[in-house]
């Protein structure tokens, strides 16, 4: 007697596929983001990060930088406490741009109440980054009309050694490496702009607003 052999599935069950790692992974961009809008979100923390690390040089009195108020004047603990929150919130800010472009900016956090997971609606996302770049904007044109806002004075500047309200002199070498650190910051209002336009076109494209 031929005992008859039950035929083998030639595929695996779901459960195993999915260990095994067969299911269709989650896409790294919103599928419809141009190519040029997320290079342009992650160039934003980069252009960000030099002028924080400038921030920690000055603190530790690593980057030519004098007190012209208080010459020989040393870092306190409050000092590189403020430098530190100064830069991080700069390049939080600065990384919520990628949220423009990948899944996680699509919806809330689930541990946000009423809101956990609900799509974020199109103005939710474009007024704040609108603004943000705007502000941005504003802030280099006054940093460039009013460096005393600053508490930065360039020496020597057409004979002026600085005055009575400095509070940093930037010179030689120093003032190099300031500009070197501080001009990538210029292109942050653009990036986010940019980014920002091409969010809401895809928003108001794929969503039909």
């Amino acid at each position: 007697m031929t005992a008859t052999q039950s035929a083998r599935p030639t595929t695996a069950p779901t459960s195993e596929r999915t260990k095994r790692g067969d299911a269709k992974p989650k896409p790294k961009y919103v599928p419809g983001t141009p190519r040029w809008a997320q290079l342009a979100a992650h160039a934003v923390p980069l252009v960000v990060l030099p002028s924080s690390i400038w921030r920690l040089l000055m603190t530790a009195g690593a980057a030519g930088v004098d007190h012209s108020t208080n010459p020989g004047y040393r870092s306190q603990l409050s000092d590189y406490l403020y430098v530190l929150l100064l830069s991080a919130v700069c390049e939080g800010l600065a990384l919520l741009t990628l949220g423009l472009v990948k899944p996680w900016g699509e919806a809330f956090p689930r541990w946000i109440p009423l809101l956990g997971e609900r799509r974020v609606p199109i103005k939710a996302a474009v007024i704040p980054a609108t603004v943000g770049a705007t502000l941005l904007v504003l802030l280099a044109a006054y940093f460039f009309l009013d460096p005393i806002l600053f508490h930065i004075h360039f020496t020597p500047s057409i004979g002026d050694k600085g005055t009575a309200t400095s509070h940093l002199e930037v010179s030689g070498w120093s003032q190099v490496l300031f500009v070197a650190c501080y001009l990538p910051l210029m292109a942050w209002p653009v990036l986010v702009g940019a980014v920002t336009h091409a969010y809401y076109r895809r928003r108001a494209t794929t969503e039909g607003r």
